[in-house]
């Protein structure tokens, strides 16, 4: 007779990380294609992309809280914009059992984590929708991204300002 362990785990495995994700959504998306067909036309050179990433997590109601993964590629041929893609993507979560302490960093590098896939994989598909090559964004190191942020709010806590989470 075997025995079961509960929630579904076996005995000795990895413990769940204690994030339940409540809701994932497409907060704001926008593609901007202003030089086609120009910039689709067969000889053009190779876009130079740049990625920008930024993670946002607030309260959203009691026990519930909103993380956004912000993505933002540029792509430009010498000094002409090929391409625009901007998404907000959000998740709703929730920390049970977690102490406060422990929030801002689960939400903005394991909730960011859960959400990246899904938004890579809607820009891959806006670039590819757009006439390009599908844009596949590198993976991040949210936890590199956290620490940065950290030591920016520590520094101008230092200059009398308010965290930002």
């Amino acid at each position: 007779m075997s025995e079961q362990a509960t929630n579904g785990q076996d005995q000795g495995g990895p413990a769940a990380l204690p994030l339940h994700v409540l809701a994932q959504y497409v907060k704001d998306f926008s593609f901007e294609n202003p030089n086609a067909p120009q910039s689709l036309m067969a000889g053009q050179p190779q876009p130079q992309v740049n990625i920008s990433v930024d993670v946002q997590a607030r309260l959203a109601a009691d026990d519930v809280y909103e993380v956004v993964l912000e993505l933002r590629a540029e792509a430009k041929q010498a000094e002409t914009t090929t391409f625009i893609v901007e998404l907000s993507y959000g998740g709703l979560f929730q920390l049970p059992g977690v102490p406060e302490e422990h929030h801002a960093p689960l939400l903005m590098i394991e909730g960011a984590r859960m959400l990246f896939p899904f938004a890579r994989a809607i820009v891959a598909e806006a670039t590819r929708d757009g006439g390009y090559p599908p844009l596949m964004v590198n993976p991040i190191d949210f936890v590199d991204l956290f620490r940065r942020r950290a030591a920016a709010a520590q520094a101008q806590q230092g200059a009398g300002q308010q965290p930002p989470f």
